[in-house]
């Protein structure tokens, strides 16, 4: 095909405020993806957009398959479609169970559309 770009596993993103660090979760409008490398804002980062990954959970238990949502609010993935100021971005699912108290989520990030 003569406009295939790339597989996009991997994208080049710009950090915003503040910058990021590797492993952060980061949402820009309907797009979400974790930081391969760190970046200070305004430079050019490696975001994966596929794969599994552990990433910092609300309070509240985790079940096998769930819905993932991430609330760019407190920068945390939930089981709840909804925060204070709007929805919440659903991410992907999960793929192994978290305790309530647990820190982090096994999440399988799926392909996003605005909703």
């Amino acid at each position: 095909m003569k406009n295939y770009v790339q597989a996009g596993n991997v994208i080049t993103a710009t950090a915003p405020a503040g910058g990021v660090s590797s492993g952060d979760g980061i949402l820009y409008d309907s797009l979400f993806g974790v930081a391969s490398t760190d970046a200070a804002e305004g430079e050019d980062f490696e975001l994966a957009t596929v794969g599994v990954f552990d990433l910092p959970k609300a309070t509240g238990a985790v079940t096998f398959g769930q819905a993932i949502y991430w609330d760019d609010d407190a920068k945390v993935v939930t089981t709840d479609d909804s925060s204070t100021e709007g929805d919440n971005q659903p991410i992907g699912s999960a793929v192994a169970e978290a305790g309530s108290g647990a820190a982090t989520a096994r999440v399988r990030l799926a392909p996003q559309i605005a909703g």
